[in-house]
């Protein structure tokens, strides 16, 4: 664990603490995200617009949690997304009154919250709204015909409302390179990274690695498992597939002895996958991807996609290999390439390289801009230990604001 020291500042009390997520109903990234940050500020109350205790950890419902009008309205919890063009008005309604820091977990509707004059407002960005940026033209193929009119009148007001909502924020981080361009284009301002938190202790190598490789996540469409699938199918090396999805039935159909699937494995299970893999195959096009990170903590290279968040965690030659286009030519010229330069890999390579995602450096990294931002409140920085951070040749520390100094 790393040391602590108190920054100087207020010793008098605990600065109040508003953390605004856009909604508490599964746990993903984001949630995750936010667990660490109620590790951070423990006293921190959550806004939400939507939350389903039942869906969420046990770190979350410890926590108060205050929602929006959203979860009055009918079937809120399952048809939230419906409400999109509520949220706005919803945020705008919260008194933050007295609070000192307002943090700000976006992915959903979430920074367009009115910060008290003499709070800090600091945003954590997973993505702006990819339904009304990256995503709008699926998001209003789904919607129906009166819906799709509705959503042409009232997205581009949404999107004003967005930018202009960014301009007000005291500090934006962005979780990858990904990510803060999609900033800088939607928001039009600029950010610092600062990469999710990823608890690398759990994994470890082994000295047990097959000859099978491994593919991990939902099985839905923009992961393109079926690229794994029709490179193998065509290579004939083994391949383990796991996760669940409605693309599951037709890639189970379809594959070849040599591919198998593994719906779900517990967490001993899974540890154990990507230790003994011959190399994780990583076919999706991410904001971040925690997936690759974990391979490399555990010692095992990763074959991916050179697009989004793996160009941050995968150091090329080094920690794995990318492949340029999302086509099952493109991944077997890969793998084919991977198995002349294998014995190059170095597995404790990949798990120094995981080190600089692990959650210590996420704290520094927030805790550090709190303090700069911030130097009337009691922040307590952690001090790193020497072994961290320890970016392999390759590694780089992205912005377009002042870079963060882990140092």
């Amino acid at each position: 664990m790393p040391r602590i020291l108190d920054f100087p500042g207020r010793k008098d009390r605990q600065p109040r603490v508003a953390i605004i997520h856009y909604w508490l109903v599964t746990m993903r990234g984001g949630e995750r995200v936010l667990e660490r940050l109620l590790k951070l500020f423990p006293q921190a109350d959550i806004y939400t617009h939507v939350y389903d205790p039942s869906a969420v950890s046990d770190v979350i419902r410890a926590a108060t949690v205050r929602t929006t009008f959203i979860q009055r309205l009918p079937r809120a919890t399952q048809r939230y997304k419906s409400y999109l063009p509520l949220m706005p008005f919803a945020l705008e309604e919260l008194d933050l009154s007295g609070y000192d820091l307002v943090i700000s977990s976006e992915s959903g509707p979430a920074k367009g919250v009115l910060a008290p004059p003499d709070a800090t407002h600091i945003c954590y960005c997973h993505s702006p709204m990819r339904y009304l940026w990256d995503h709008y033209q699926q998001y209003r193929e789904t919607a129906g015909m009166v819906g799709r009119a509705t959503l042409s009148t009232i997205f581009p007001g949404m999107r004003t409302w967005d930018m202009t909502s960014a301009q007000r924020l005291d500090h934006v981080f962005a979780n990858s390179r990904f990510i803060q361009s999609r900033v800088k284009r939607a928001w039009g301002r600029g950010s610092s990274v600062l990469h999710p938190p990823v608890p690398v202790d759990r994994y470890a190598p082994t000295n047990d690695v097959s000859g099978e490789y491994l593919w991990v996540g939902q099985m839905t469409a923009y992961k393109r498992p079926d690229i794994a699938l029709d490179a193998f199918n065509r290579l004939g090396l083994p391949l383990l597939m796991v996760g669940d999805g409605e693309m599951l039935p037709e890639l189970r159909r379809r594959a070849m002895p040599n591919i198998r699937f593994a719906r779900h494995l517990d967490y001993a299970s899974l540890r154990n996958a990507y230790a003994q893999a011959q190399a994780l195959i990583f076919t999706a096009e991410e904001d971040f991807g925690i997936v690759p990170v974990e391979a490399n903590a555990s010692g095992r290279p990763v074959i991916g996609f050179g697009k989004g968040g793996l160009l941050d965690t995968v150091v090329p030659d080094e920690t794995g290999l990318y492949f340029s286009e999302q086509t099952p030519d493109s991944l077997i010229e890969a793998v084919q390439g991977y198995q002349r330069w294998a014995r190059h890999f170095k597995p404790m390579d990949a798990v120094r390289n995981s080190r600089r995602f692990a959650p210590e450096m996420f704290d520094h990294g927030f805790l550090s801009k709190v303090a700069e931002l911030r130097p009337d409140l009691p922040v307590r920085l952690p001090v790193m230990p020497d072994e961290l951070p320890f970016p392999i040749s390759g590694g780089v520390q992205h912005v377009d604001e002042p870079a963060l100094s882990y140092a």
